[in-house]
């Protein structure tokens, strides 16, 4: 029985070390100092280029209650090729998480007067007042995971 407690210990304290030198996701990154815009001086692209938008899975939250009626929680596969353009929208009712998994991507927010770029492991929250739009300016298609909560209000226009 003692080696059985003492097993457990060893594998409660592997896992908590496990847990705390694991490292954390990469969140995407701000504005850099000094270019944050306080009016949008950018051109939005309004179309698509070279975007494959997959909807992966799709849960109907209307059984989570009233406030939930019509909602949609969404996870989405994006292939974004080289050049490719995911067009300007916004977030101020469809809050998403983005997670970067192969190549990178630069996003250019209404906040911002120049790109951020966001390289393979970056993870972005996107909810608010964000409006942005993201082009792929590397050499190799730029793969993306969106989870996103989709209002009833909102068309399913695979647009990020």
């Amino acid at each position: 029985m003692a080696t059985k407690k003492l097993t457990l210990a060893f594998a409660a304290g592997l896992l908590s070390a496990t847990a705390a030198f694991s490292s954390a996701p990469a969140f995407a990154g701000d504005c850099p100092a000094g270019q944050a815009a306080t009016t949008d001086i950018q051109e939005h692209p309004s179309k698509p280029v070279g975007v494959v938008d997959t909807v992966l899975s799709a849960i109907d939250l209307s059984s989570k209650g009233e406030a939930w009626k019509g909602n949609m929680l969404r996870l989405r596969k994006l292939v974004v090729q080289p050049g490719g353009v995911v067009p300007w929208h916004e977030h101020n009712v469809r809050p998403a998480n983005i997670l970067i998994i192969e190549g990178s991507i630069t996003e250019y927010r209404s906040t911002c007067k120049v790109g951020i770029e966001h390289p393979a492991g970056d993870l972005t929250a996107e909810f608010g007042q964000l409006a942005h739009w993201w082009k792929n300016n590397g050499k190799v298609p730029a793969v993306l995971y969106s989870a996103d909560v989709l209002p009833p209000a909102m068309p399913d226009d695979h647009m990020m």
